[in-house]
């Protein structure tokens, strides 16, 4: 990582528009490309949307972004530990409430190639759908939106939409089971497809200035991968690996079980809809 990390603005304060600024952790990878982008929503008082990894560095630069503002509430989209764990210590630096996603900490099938769950989150308030919070007389409202995660959060305010891993501007989001669930995925994906924000700000790459665009883009990606698993299933059984190397060729070997954990949520929701069927491990179409 780097070449990926070289002569990125790491630990500084961004502003991205009045009242929307971030700050960049340190923690790039193949999952969270330069890193892990912490918001800060307001500007007399603030909020810290997906806090990042509980690494000192990126803690000390978020308190030195804070400059003394009050902190009304620190905000967490998913409890993977590139998003949630540096709640904890802004906690305790602020005295600022844990808000957002419900704690949820599991494992998935085999090893997982992404960022694990984060077992040690305790929010103080868990957000339900359209549920808010006030920041210098605005409100971040709550968007329910799982698939990545089941307790996946995005954070609307002012015509922007706050992402975290739903909707990421450099890749397609891993959706890796048993928590991570394709058509929660897709549904969430429409949700967002009917809304009209102006601007995602997504928690890894750069902010995507046409939305509704830009996910039908992604929702035709899933849907193409789709017929792709179906069409190879279709030619005659085969095991995940094997999917993975007919849909994916020349895949960054570091990729391979994300790619192996997206197909598995395809062939687990193509299951339930009557379409394929496993035996051994081999899948097949009915």
């Amino acid at each position: 990582m780097a070449e990926r990390s070289r002569g990125r603005p790491y630990e500084l304060l961004e502003t991205l528009e009045p009242g929307i600024a971030r700050v960049l952790a340190h923690n790039p990878s193949a999952f969270t490309y330069y890193g892990t982008q912490t918001y800060l929503v307001g500007e007399q008082e603030v909020a810290i949307v997906d806090p990042g990894p509980d690494l000192s560095d990126h803690v000390e630069a978020l308190i030195r972004a804070i400059g003394g503002r009050r902190v009304v509430a620190i905000m967490c989209t998913h409890t993977h530990r590139d998003h949630s764990p540096a709640s904890r210590a802004l906690a305790n630096l602020t005295g600022a409430p844990i808000i957002g996603c419900a704690p949820l900490a599991l494992e998935s099938v085999g090893p997982r190639a992404d960022a694990a769950f984060d077992g040690e989150y305790t929010p103080d308030r868990v957000l339900q759908d359209g549920e808010s919070v006030e920041v210098d007389g605005r409100s971040i409202v709550a968007v329910a939106t799982p698939g990545h995660t089941s307790n996946h959060l995005c954070f609307a305010v002012g015509g922007a939409l706050l992402t975290g891993d739903h909707v990421m501007g450099w890749s397609t989001t891993v959706v890796v089971p048993p928590d991570g669930e394709m058509a929660a995925y897709m549904a969430s994906l429409d949700k967002l497809r009917q809304r009209e924000d102006r601007v995602f700000y997504p928690a890894h790459g750069p902010p995507v200035t046409n939305p509704q665009q830009y996910v039908r883009g992604l929702m035709g990606h899933r849907m193409q991968r789709e017929k792709q698993i179906l069409r190879l299933v279709g030619e005659k059984a085969r095991d995940i690996p094997d999917i993975v190397a007919k849909a994916y060729p020349g895949l960054d070997p570091r990729l391979e079980t994300a790619a192996g954990g997206s197909v598995l949520a395809h062939l687990l929701d193509l299951e339930k809809r009557g379409l394929v069927v496993q035996s051994e491990q081999q899948w097949t179409r009915t």
